[in-house]
C-alpha cells in the first residue's frame, strides 16, 4: 500500500492555525480543467482565494479535493480545487503560511479549463497573481505593499536576523 501525501494535512493544519490565531487563510491555486472558480479571476493560471469561515459555507478539505461554497457576485457558486493544484496557503495578516511545489503541465493550463459565468467574487482574494513558478523561501520578516502602490522592493530595508523563519512566495 502506497502512502498518502502530507499536503492535504498540512493544509488542514495551516488553516486551522489561521482560524485558531483570528486570521483570514487564503488559498493559492493553480487552474487547469479539473478546477472549478469563477474564470474571470484567474491570472496567469492561477487563483488566491479567500477560504475563511466567512467568506465560505460547507468547507471540506479532503485529502484529494477542496469543496466549497462562496458568494461570486451575490450569488452562491460551488467551488472545487483538487489538492494537488494547491500552490500555496497563508495568512492574509501576515503571510505566513506553506507554498508548494505544483508541475505547470502543459495539458493543465487555464485555456483548457470549463469557463465559469460570474462576475464578481466576494471570496476571491487577491487579483494579481505572480508570472514566475512559485518558489519556496524562508525569510524572518514580511514587509506589506504599501498602499499608494509601491512595492515593497522599493525600501532596500534588509530582513531582519533572528527569530522564528515564515514562509513567503516570491514573485
Amino acid at each position: 500500500m502506497s502512502e498518502s501525501s502530507t499536503k492535504p494535512y498540512l493544509l488542514r493544519a495551516i488553516y486551522e492555525w489561521c482560524t485558531d490565531n483570528g486570521y483570514t487563510p487564503y488559498l493559492a491555486v493553480l487552474v487547469d480543467g479539473q478546477t472549478r472558480v469563477p474564470m474571470q479571476f484567474v491570472k496567469n493560471g492561477e487563483i488566491v482565494l479567500n477560504i475563511s469561515f466567512d467568506a465560505t459555507s460547507a468547507l471540506k478539505m479532503d485529502n484529494d479535493l477542496i469543496h466549497f461554497s462562496a458568494r461570486f457576485g451575490g450569488v452562491s457558486r460551488e467551488i472545487s480545487v483538487p489538492v494537488e493544484n494547491v500552490i500555496a496557503i497563508y495568512a492574509r495578516e501576515n503571510g505566513q503560511g506553506m507554498a508548494f511545489e505544483v508541475s505547470r503541465l502543459p495539458a493543465r493550463d487555464a485555456e483548457n479549463a470549463p469557463h465559469d459565468g460570474q462576475s464578481t467574487n466576494e471570496s476571491v482574494a487577491d487579483e494579481a497573481s505572480p508570472t514566475a513558478e512559485p518558489t519556496l523561501s524562508s525569510v524572518s520578516s514580511i514587509r506589506p505593499v504599501k498602499s499608494d502602490g509601491d512595492s515593497p522592493d522599493d525600501d532596500p530595508e534588509p530582513p531582519k536576523k533572528g527569530g522564528r523563519p515564515t514562509l513567503t512566495r516570491i514573485k
